[in-house]
Protein backbone atom coordinates (compact mmCIF):
# COMPACT_ATOMS: atom_id res chain seq x y z
CA UNK A 1 0.00 0.00 0.00
CA UNK A 2 1.01 3.55 -0.99
CA UNK A 3 1.27 5.32 2.44
CA UNK A 4 2.08 8.81 1.17
CA UNK A 5 -0.73 11.63 1.44
CA UNK A 6 -2.80 8.44 3.05
CA UNK A 7 -4.99 9.85 5.85
CA UNK A 8 -3.82 7.17 8.72
CA UNK A 9 -5.41 7.17 12.27
CA UNK A 10 -3.29 5.96 14.50
CA UNK A 11 -5.38 4.23 18.10
CA UNK A 12 -3.42 4.02 21.32
CA UNK A 13 -0.07 5.10 21.85
CA UNK A 14 1.81 2.54 23.54
CA UNK A 15 5.09 1.22 22.79
CA UNK A 16 3.80 -0.03 19.68
CA UNK A 17 1.27 2.71 18.62
CA UNK A 18 4.89 5.19 18.56
CA UNK A 19 6.56 2.68 16.51
CA UNK A 20 3.47 2.64 13.80
CA UNK A 21 3.34 6.48 14.15
CA UNK A 22 6.91 7.12 13.15
CA UNK A 23 6.83 4.48 10.29
CA UNK A 24 3.88 6.09 8.82
CA UNK A 25 4.86 9.66 9.47
CA UNK A 26 8.57 9.23 7.82
CA UNK A 27 7.10 7.43 4.80
CA UNK A 28 4.91 10.61 3.83
CA UNK A 29 1.11 9.82 5.54
CA UNK A 30 -1.09 12.72 7.25
CA UNK A 31 -0.99 10.87 10.63
CA UNK A 32 -3.76 11.13 12.85
CA UNK A 33 -2.81 9.96 16.81
CA UNK A 34 -5.73 9.24 19.48
CA UNK A 35 -5.67 7.97 22.70
CA UNK A 36 -7.97 8.60 25.92
CA UNK A 37 -4.99 9.44 27.96
CA UNK A 38 -4.85 13.04 28.05
CA UNK A 39 -1.23 15.06 27.62
CA UNK A 40 0.20 15.03 31.08
CA UNK A 41 -0.13 11.49 30.83
CA UNK A 42 1.75 11.34 27.65
CA UNK A 43 4.20 13.64 28.03
CA UNK A 44 7.28 11.21 27.49
CA UNK A 45 5.78 9.07 24.52
CA UNK A 46 4.76 13.09 23.02
CA UNK A 47 8.66 13.68 23.80
CA UNK A 48 9.77 11.17 21.74
CA UNK A 49 7.26 11.93 19.01
CA UNK A 50 8.25 15.77 18.85
CA UNK A 51 10.29 16.15 15.69
CA UNK A 52 7.10 14.78 13.42
CA UNK A 53 4.48 16.61 11.85
CA UNK A 54 1.42 14.98 13.74
CA UNK A 55 -2.51 15.84 14.77
CA UNK A 56 -3.07 14.53 18.32
CA UNK A 57 -6.62 13.72 19.25
CA UNK A 58 -5.57 13.34 23.54
CA UNK A 59 -7.80 12.58 26.07
CA UNK A 60 -10.60 12.08 23.99
CA UNK A 61 -12.07 9.85 20.73
CA UNK A 62 -13.16 11.95 17.60
CA UNK A 63 -15.67 10.24 15.79
CA UNK A 64 -14.87 12.21 12.85
CA UNK A 65 -11.21 11.34 12.57
CA UNK A 66 -12.30 7.19 12.63
CA UNK A 67 -14.86 7.92 9.73
CA UNK A 68 -12.70 9.93 7.57
CA UNK A 69 -9.50 7.86 7.98
CA UNK A 70 -7.82 6.03 4.66
CA UNK A 71 -6.56 3.48 7.22
CA UNK A 72 -6.86 2.55 10.66
CA UNK A 73 -4.05 1.29 12.84
CA UNK A 74 -5.23 0.47 15.92
CA UNK A 75 -2.71 -0.61 18.81
CA UNK A 76 -2.92 -3.99 20.35
CA UNK A 77 -4.08 -2.91 24.02
CA UNK A 78 -6.91 -1.17 22.39
CA UNK A 79 -10.54 -3.30 22.20
CA UNK A 80 -11.64 -3.77 18.86
CA UNK A 81 -15.31 -3.08 19.87
CA UNK A 82 -15.15 0.32 21.00
CA UNK A 83 -18.00 2.41 19.17
CA UNK A 84 -16.16 4.66 17.59
CA UNK A 85 -14.60 1.44 15.64
CA UNK A 86 -17.21 -0.20 14.78
CA UNK A 87 -18.50 3.08 13.71
CA UNK A 88 -15.92 3.20 11.13
CA UNK A 89 -16.50 -0.41 9.94
CA UNK A 90 -19.91 0.10 9.17
CA UNK A 91 -18.90 2.81 6.98
CA UNK A 92 -16.28 0.56 5.06
CA UNK A 93 -13.17 2.47 6.75
CA UNK A 94 -10.32 0.28 6.34
CA UNK A 95 -8.97 -0.90 10.32
CA UNK A 96 -5.97 -3.33 10.70
CA UNK A 97 -3.39 -4.25 13.42
CA UNK A 98 0.36 -2.93 13.69
CA UNK A 99 1.53 -6.46 12.56
CA UNK A 100 -1.33 -6.51 9.55
CA UNK A 101 0.54 -2.97 9.02
CA UNK A 102 4.48 -4.66 8.88
CA UNK A 103 3.64 -7.65 6.69
CA UNK A 104 2.86 -5.34 3.75
CA UNK A 105 6.53 -4.33 3.80
CA UNK A 106 8.48 -7.59 5.16
CA UNK A 107 9.51 -10.36 2.46
CA UNK A 108 11.65 -12.48 4.75
CA UNK A 109 9.72 -15.89 5.59
CA UNK A 110 8.06 -15.96 8.73
CA UNK A 111 7.37 -18.36 11.79
CA UNK A 112 4.34 -17.07 13.51
CA UNK A 113 3.25 -18.33 17.28
CA UNK A 114 0.13 -18.09 19.19
CA UNK A 115 -1.51 -20.25 21.77
CA UNK A 116 -2.92 -19.14 25.77
CA UNK A 117 0.67 -20.07 27.49
CA UNK A 118 4.55 -21.03 26.55
CA UNK A 119 4.19 -18.11 22.79
CA UNK A 120 7.65 -16.23 24.54
CA UNK A 121 9.70 -19.23 25.47
CA UNK A 122 8.98 -20.57 21.74
CA UNK A 123 9.62 -17.46 20.06
CA UNK A 124 12.57 -16.68 21.76
CA UNK A 125 14.02 -20.18 21.48
CA UNK A 126 12.72 -20.55 17.88
CA UNK A 127 14.79 -17.05 17.06
CA UNK A 128 18.14 -18.80 18.86
CA UNK A 129 17.85 -21.17 16.73
CA UNK A 130 17.58 -19.63 13.83
CA UNK A 131 20.62 -17.36 14.58
CA UNK A 132 22.69 -20.61 16.01
CA UNK A 133 22.31 -21.86 12.58
CA UNK A 134 22.93 -18.77 10.92
CA UNK A 135 20.33 -17.23 9.17
CA UNK A 136 19.99 -13.65 10.14
CA UNK A 137 16.76 -13.18 12.30
CA UNK A 138 14.59 -10.87 13.28
CA UNK A 139 12.43 -11.71 16.80
CA UNK A 140 9.33 -9.28 17.79
CA UNK A 141 5.75 -9.16 17.85
CA UNK A 142 4.28 -9.50 21.68
CA UNK A 143 7.89 -9.83 22.52
CA UNK A 144 10.06 -7.20 22.72
CA UNK A 145 10.04 -5.11 19.73
CA UNK A 146 6.86 -4.59 17.77
CA UNK A 147 7.16 -5.80 14.25
CA UNK A 148 7.19 -2.32 12.63
CA UNK A 149 10.09 -1.94 13.69
CA UNK A 150 11.57 -4.39 11.25
CA UNK A 151 10.01 -3.13 8.37
CA UNK A 152 10.78 0.59 9.48
CA UNK A 153 14.51 -0.22 10.04
CA UNK A 154 14.63 -1.26 5.99
CA UNK A 155 17.05 -4.30 7.05
CA UNK A 156 17.08 -7.30 4.89
CA UNK A 157 16.90 -10.75 6.95
CA UNK A 158 16.47 -14.56 6.10
CA UNK A 159 14.39 -15.27 8.82
CA UNK A 160 11.04 -13.45 10.83
CA UNK A 161 10.06 -14.69 14.39
CA UNK A 162 6.97 -13.24 15.63
CA UNK A 163 4.93 -13.63 18.73
CA UNK A 164 0.84 -13.05 18.26
CA UNK A 165 -0.96 -12.53 21.09
CA UNK A 166 -5.07 -12.58 20.36
CA UNK A 167 -5.40 -8.64 20.61
CA UNK A 168 -2.94 -8.38 17.59
CA UNK A 169 -4.34 -11.20 15.53
CA UNK A 170 -7.96 -9.59 14.81
CA UNK A 171 -6.95 -6.93 12.95
CA UNK A 172 -5.38 -9.07 9.93
CA UNK A 173 -6.33 -9.20 7.06
CA UNK A 174 -3.79 -10.77 4.78
CA UNK A 175 -1.16 -11.60 7.20
CA UNK A 176 0.55 -14.87 6.22
CA UNK A 177 2.90 -16.83 7.83
CA UNK A 178 5.01 -19.59 6.25
CA UNK A 179 5.01 -21.44 9.53
CA UNK A 180 2.13 -21.17 12.14
CA UNK A 181 1.99 -22.23 15.74
CA UNK A 182 -0.54 -23.01 17.63
CA UNK A 183 0.48 -24.07 21.29
CA UNK A 184 -2.56 -24.87 23.42
CA UNK A 185 -6.37 -22.70 23.83
CA UNK A 186 -7.55 -21.98 27.67
CA UNK A 187 -9.30 -19.25 28.98
CA UNK A 188 -7.79 -16.37 29.10
CA UNK A 189 -8.66 -12.45 28.62
CA UNK A 190 -12.53 -13.23 29.69
CA UNK A 191 -12.18 -9.78 31.20
CA UNK A 192 -11.65 -8.33 27.08
CA UNK A 193 -13.84 -11.27 25.34
CA UNK A 194 -17.38 -12.09 25.36
CA UNK A 195 -17.46 -15.41 25.31
CA UNK A 196 -14.01 -18.02 25.02
CA UNK A 197 -15.08 -19.18 21.94
CA UNK A 198 -14.64 -15.30 20.61
CA UNK A 199 -10.93 -15.57 22.59
CA UNK A 200 -10.33 -19.24 20.31
CA UNK A 201 -11.66 -17.41 16.91
CA UNK A 202 -9.37 -14.77 17.34
CA UNK A 203 -6.55 -16.83 17.91
CA UNK A 204 -7.18 -19.55 15.10
CA UNK A 205 -6.68 -16.04 12.65
CA UNK A 206 -3.53 -16.92 12.85
CA UNK A 207 -4.21 -20.09 10.37
CA UNK A 208 -6.69 -18.25 7.53
CA UNK A 209 -4.54 -16.82 5.22
CA UNK A 210 -2.17 -20.19 4.74
CA UNK A 211 -2.10 -21.91 1.51
CA UNK A 212 -1.22 -25.48 0.68
CA UNK A 213 2.63 -24.54 0.81
CA UNK A 214 2.72 -23.33 4.28
CA UNK A 215 2.98 -25.22 7.17
CA UNK A 216 0.48 -25.22 10.43
CA UNK A 217 2.01 -26.67 13.79
CA UNK A 218 -0.15 -27.74 15.89
CA UNK A 219 -0.32 -29.06 19.36
CA UNK A 220 -2.92 -32.02 18.71
CA UNK A 221 -2.35 -33.36 22.66
CA UNK A 222 -4.80 -30.16 22.93
CA UNK A 223 -8.12 -31.11 21.82
CA UNK A 224 -9.36 -27.55 20.79
CA UNK A 225 -5.91 -27.23 19.04
CA UNK A 226 -6.93 -30.58 17.17
CA UNK A 227 -10.29 -29.63 16.34
CA UNK A 228 -8.98 -26.96 14.09
CA UNK A 229 -6.89 -29.64 11.78
CA UNK A 230 -9.65 -30.38 9.52
CA UNK A 231 -10.26 -27.18 8.80
CA UNK A 232 -6.95 -26.21 7.46
CA UNK A 233 -5.58 -24.65 4.19
CA UNK A 234 -1.72 -25.17 5.15
CA UNK A 235 0.01 -28.44 5.20
CA UNK A 236 -0.86 -29.93 9.09
CA UNK A 237 2.28 -31.02 10.84
CA UNK A 238 1.35 -31.88 14.62
CA UNK A 239 3.05 -32.41 17.68
CA UNK A 240 2.67 -34.82 20.61
CA UNK A 241 3.88 -35.70 23.74
CA UNK A 242 1.71 -38.60 23.97
CA UNK A 243 1.58 -40.00 20.53
CA UNK A 244 4.23 -41.03 18.19
CA UNK A 245 3.64 -39.64 14.59
CA UNK A 246 4.27 -40.80 11.44
CA UNK A 247 4.22 -37.24 10.09
CA UNK A 248 5.04 -34.89 12.93
CA UNK A 249 7.03 -34.30 16.01
CA UNK A 250 6.60 -36.10 19.22
CA UNK A 251 8.33 -37.29 22.69
CA UNK A 252 8.78 -40.76 23.67
CA UNK A 253 11.16 -42.19 26.14
CA UNK A 254 13.45 -39.81 26.68
CA UNK A 255 13.86 -38.60 22.85
CA UNK A 256 11.49 -36.00 20.54
CA UNK A 257 11.47 -37.66 17.24
CA UNK A 258 11.15 -35.36 13.80
CA UNK A 259 9.51 -37.02 10.93
CA UNK A 260 8.77 -35.54 7.62
CA UNK A 261 8.37 -36.75 3.76
CA UNK A 262 10.45 -39.73 5.05
CA UNK A 263 13.00 -37.95 6.95
CA UNK A 264 13.41 -38.80 10.35
CA UNK A 265 15.50 -37.06 13.01
CA UNK A 266 15.96 -38.55 16.68
CA UNK A 267 16.98 -36.38 19.85
CA UNK A 268 17.63 -37.45 22.90
CA UNK A 269 16.04 -34.85 25.90
CA UNK A 270 18.68 -35.42 28.89
CA UNK A 271 20.46 -32.71 29.78
CA UNK A 272 18.06 -30.02 28.43
CA UNK A 273 18.61 -26.98 30.89
CA UNK A 274 14.72 -26.16 29.50
CA UNK A 275 13.04 -27.87 32.72
CA UNK A 276 9.55 -28.53 32.47
CA UNK A 277 6.84 -31.05 30.99
CA UNK A 278 5.18 -27.44 29.60
CA UNK A 279 8.25 -26.91 27.94
CA UNK A 280 9.02 -29.90 26.12
CA UNK A 281 5.96 -28.06 23.36
CA UNK A 282 7.65 -25.45 23.66
CA UNK A 283 10.79 -26.88 22.57
CA UNK A 284 8.86 -29.42 19.79
CA UNK A 285 7.44 -26.61 18.67
CA UNK A 286 10.54 -24.33 17.98
CA UNK A 287 12.12 -27.68 16.47
CA UNK A 288 9.34 -28.18 14.04
CA UNK A 289 9.81 -24.62 12.87
CA UNK A 290 13.12 -24.04 12.49
CA UNK A 291 14.05 -28.26 11.16
CA UNK A 292 11.10 -26.84 8.36
CA UNK A 293 12.64 -23.84 7.35
CA UNK A 294 15.97 -25.90 6.88
CA UNK A 295 17.69 -25.42 9.82
CA UNK A 296 20.61 -28.48 10.15
CA UNK A 297 19.43 -30.86 12.37
CA UNK A 298 22.38 -30.82 14.34
CA UNK A 299 22.74 -27.23 15.26
CA UNK A 300 18.61 -26.33 16.41
CA UNK A 301 19.49 -29.65 19.06
CA UNK A 302 22.81 -27.87 20.30
CA UNK A 303 20.74 -24.09 20.70
CA UNK A 304 18.04 -26.34 22.59
CA UNK A 305 20.60 -28.05 24.70
CA UNK A 306 21.98 -24.68 25.78
CA UNK A 307 19.18 -22.86 25.90
CA UNK A 308 18.22 -21.77 30.04
CA UNK A 309 14.50 -20.34 29.59
CA UNK A 310 13.66 -16.92 30.06
CA UNK A 311 12.78 -15.19 33.85
CA UNK A 312 9.70 -15.57 35.44
CA UNK A 313 8.40 -18.57 33.68
CA UNK A 314 9.36 -21.46 36.03
CA UNK A 315 12.51 -19.93 37.47
CA UNK A 316 13.99 -21.40 40.33
CA UNK A 317 15.06 -18.98 42.67
CA UNK A 318 16.54 -20.13 46.46
CA UNK A 319 16.41 -23.40 48.31
CA UNK A 320 15.61 -22.87 52.17
CA UNK A 321 16.23 -25.17 54.65
CA UNK A 322 15.34 -28.17 52.44
CA UNK A 323 12.60 -26.68 50.04
CA UNK A 324 12.79 -25.28 46.54
CA UNK A 325 11.39 -22.31 45.53
CA UNK A 326 10.13 -21.66 41.89
CA UNK A 327 8.99 -18.51 40.75
CA UNK A 328 6.25 -18.43 37.99
CA UNK A 329 5.23 -15.14 37.64
CA UNK A 330 4.42 -15.11 33.92
CA UNK A 331 1.56 -17.73 34.77
CA UNK A 332 -1.18 -15.35 34.43
CA UNK A 333 -4.08 -18.01 33.37
CA UNK A 334 -4.98 -21.08 34.84
CA UNK A 335 -3.96 -22.86 31.56
CA UNK A 336 -0.50 -21.91 32.81
CA UNK A 337 -0.37 -23.14 36.05
CA UNK A 338 -1.68 -26.66 35.15
CA UNK A 339 1.39 -26.66 33.22
CA UNK A 340 3.78 -25.42 35.99
CA UNK A 341 1.65 -27.69 38.49
CA UNK A 342 2.26 -30.80 36.28
CA UNK A 343 6.15 -30.30 36.47
CA UNK A 344 6.23 -31.43 40.46
CA UNK A 345 4.60 -34.84 41.58
CA UNK A 346 3.60 -33.66 45.39
CA UNK A 347 4.96 -31.97 48.23
CA UNK A 348 4.07 -28.20 46.58
CA UNK A 349 2.53 -25.08 48.15
CA UNK A 350 0.98 -23.22 45.91
CA UNK A 351 1.12 -19.56 46.26
CA UNK A 352 -1.52 -18.13 43.39
CA UNK A 353 -3.98 -14.92 43.30
CA UNK A 354 -4.08 -11.60 41.86
CA UNK A 355 -6.36 -9.59 39.74
CA UNK A 356 -9.02 -12.33 38.19
CA UNK A 357 -9.20 -12.57 34.88
CA UNK A 358 -13.13 -13.82 34.28
CA UNK A 359 -12.26 -17.52 33.46
CA UNK A 360 -13.50 -20.97 35.83
CA UNK A 361 -10.59 -22.43 38.00
CA UNK A 362 -12.15 -25.79 37.65
CA UNK A 363 -9.48 -27.10 35.31
CA UNK A 364 -6.94 -26.61 38.64
CA UNK A 365 -9.32 -28.37 41.02
CA UNK A 366 -7.35 -32.24 40.52
CA UNK A 367 -4.11 -31.04 40.30
CA UNK A 368 -4.99 -29.16 43.33
CA UNK A 369 -6.66 -32.01 45.12
CA UNK A 370 -3.77 -34.77 44.16
CA UNK A 371 -0.10 -32.61 44.39
CA UNK A 372 -0.66 -29.40 46.68
CA UNK A 373 -0.29 -29.84 50.28
CA UNK A 374 -1.33 -25.99 51.25
CA UNK A 375 -3.01 -23.23 48.88
CA UNK A 376 -1.81 -19.91 49.77
CA UNK A 377 -4.24 -17.02 48.30
CA UNK A 378 -3.47 -13.29 47.90
CA UNK A 379 -5.26 -10.42 45.67
CA UNK A 380 -8.26 -9.22 44.56
CA UNK A 381 -8.83 -13.30 43.24
CA UNK A 382 -8.41 -14.89 46.28
CA UNK A 383 -12.19 -15.20 47.54
CA UNK A 384 -13.02 -16.93 44.19
CA UNK A 385 -10.07 -19.19 44.21
CA UNK A 386 -11.06 -20.50 47.79
CA UNK A 387 -14.85 -21.01 46.83
CA UNK A 388 -13.57 -22.98 43.73
CA UNK A 389 -10.08 -24.47 45.49
CA UNK A 390 -10.06 -24.44 48.92
CA UNK A 391 -11.82 -27.47 50.14
CA UNK A 392 -9.29 -29.33 48.48
CA UNK A 393 -6.52 -28.80 50.15
CA UNK A 394 -5.09 -26.78 53.36
CA UNK A 395 -5.82 -23.51 52.15
CA UNK A 396 -4.44 -20.06 53.90
CA UNK A 397 -4.77 -16.28 53.02
CA UNK A 398 -1.78 -13.87 53.20
CA UNK A 399 -2.52 -10.29 52.58
CA UNK A 400 0.73 -9.57 50.79
CA UNK A 401 2.90 -11.40 48.98
CA UNK A 402 5.84 -11.48 51.69
CA UNK A 403 2.99 -12.77 54.13
CA UNK A 404 2.30 -15.42 52.05
CA UNK A 405 5.99 -16.31 51.45
CA UNK A 406 6.09 -16.12 55.23
CA UNK A 407 3.20 -18.10 55.82
CA UNK A 408 4.17 -20.96 52.69
CA UNK A 409 7.80 -21.09 54.67
CA UNK A 410 6.30 -22.52 57.72
CA UNK A 411 3.43 -24.69 56.29
CA UNK A 412 6.36 -26.62 53.63
CA UNK A 413 8.14 -29.39 54.74
CA UNK A 414 11.93 -30.38 53.73
CA UNK A 415 11.65 -32.04 50.40
CA UNK A 416 8.82 -30.04 49.47
CA UNK A 417 8.09 -27.48 46.83
CA UNK A 418 7.22 -23.79 47.03
CA UNK A 419 5.51 -22.28 44.07
CA UNK A 420 4.59 -19.24 43.05
CA UNK A 421 2.13 -18.95 39.96
CA UNK A 422 -0.56 -16.72 40.23
CA UNK A 423 -2.99 -17.81 37.45
CA UNK A 424 -4.45 -14.28 37.75
CA UNK A 425 -2.96 -10.71 36.65
CA UNK A 426 -0.48 -8.24 38.87
CA UNK A 427 -2.28 -5.45 38.40
CA UNK A 428 -4.00 -5.37 41.90
CA UNK A 429 -0.93 -4.78 44.06
CA UNK A 430 1.76 -4.50 41.54
CA UNK A 431 2.72 -2.48 37.93
CA UNK A 432 3.53 -5.78 36.41
CA UNK A 433 4.02 -9.66 36.22
CA UNK A 434 8.03 -8.77 36.64
CA UNK A 435 7.54 -6.34 39.63
CA UNK A 436 5.70 -9.32 41.23
CA UNK A 437 7.93 -11.64 40.29
CA UNK A 438 10.97 -9.74 41.76
CA UNK A 439 9.36 -9.04 44.93
CA UNK A 440 8.64 -12.64 45.47
CA UNK A 441 12.65 -13.30 44.82
CA UNK A 442 13.60 -10.92 47.59
CA UNK A 443 11.29 -12.32 50.14
CA UNK A 444 12.66 -15.75 49.41
CA UNK A 445 15.79 -14.44 49.46
CA UNK A 446 15.06 -12.84 53.23
CA UNK A 447 13.99 -15.82 54.21
CA UNK A 448 16.95 -17.73 53.45
CA UNK A 449 19.04 -14.95 55.18
CA UNK A 450 16.84 -15.46 58.40
CA UNK A 451 17.05 -19.12 58.67
CA UNK A 452 21.13 -18.81 58.52
CA UNK A 453 20.77 -16.75 61.65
Amino acid sequence: MELKDKKILVVGLAKTGVAVTRFLAERGALVTVTDMRDDEALQDVLAELSDLDLCLELGRHVPYSFLMADLIVVSPGVPMDIKPLEMARAQKRRVVSEVELASWFIEAPMVAITGTNGKTTTTTLTGEIFKGCGFDTFVGGNIGNPLIELAMSGERVERVVVELSSFQLEGIESFRPHVAVLLNLTEDHLDRYHSFQEYIDAKLRILENQGPDDFAVLNIDDPLVAACASKLKARLFPMSRFHELEEGISYRDGFITFAHDGKVLRFGTEGFRLKGVHNLDNIMASMASTLLMRCDGDCAYGTVKNFKGLPHRMEFVEEVNGVAYYEDSKGTNVGSVVKSLESFDSGITLIAGGKDKGGSYEPLAQLVSQRVSHLVLIGEARERMHQALGDLTDTHFADTLEQAVETARKLTQPGGVVLFSPACSSFDMFKNYEERAERFKAAVRAAKEEAKA
